[in-house]
């Protein structure tokens, strides 16, 4: 399969995010771009990291290769109802929940975890 996409962010769930995307800013040093107690994201050279709260969030276990793992990718594509074609082509499914109205859908790839893909911003 030819690449149809590019990386455009990296969600994760978290208890605190303002306190995730700092800790991320010093470990990274990449610029905090939002920070509110219940969304933060931080960015840099067109790729972001966020971090969005969740009520009574659990981190995984580690090691654990039972526990839970949480995390969805954001893709940039040039043509929603193409990209989402093309991924459903390849084993990916569209769950009946979609909460981006025309913004993004949602998908979920072949072993069952969420991603997103999302408009390509206009230059």
């Amino acid at each position: 399969m030819t690449a149809s996409a590019d990386l455009a962010m990296v969600n994760l769930d978290s208890s605190d995010p303002a306190g995730h995307a700092a800790f991320y800013h010093e470990a990274l040093g990449w610029e905090v771009t939002h920070s509110q107690p219940e969304y933060a994201m931080i960015s840099s050279g067109g790729v972001s990291i966020g971090f969005g709260l969740v009520e009574g969030y659990r981190p995984p276990s580690w090691p654990d290769q039972t526990g839970d793992k949480r995390y969805h990718l954001d893709l940039y594509v040039d043509d929603l109802a193409a990209a989402e074609e093309k991924f459903v082509a390849a084993g990916a499914s569209k769950p009946a929940f979609q909460p981006g109205g025309e913004r993004w859908v949602v998908l979920l790839d072949p072993i069952g975890q969420p991603f997103c893909i999302c408009p390509r911003p206009q230059s």
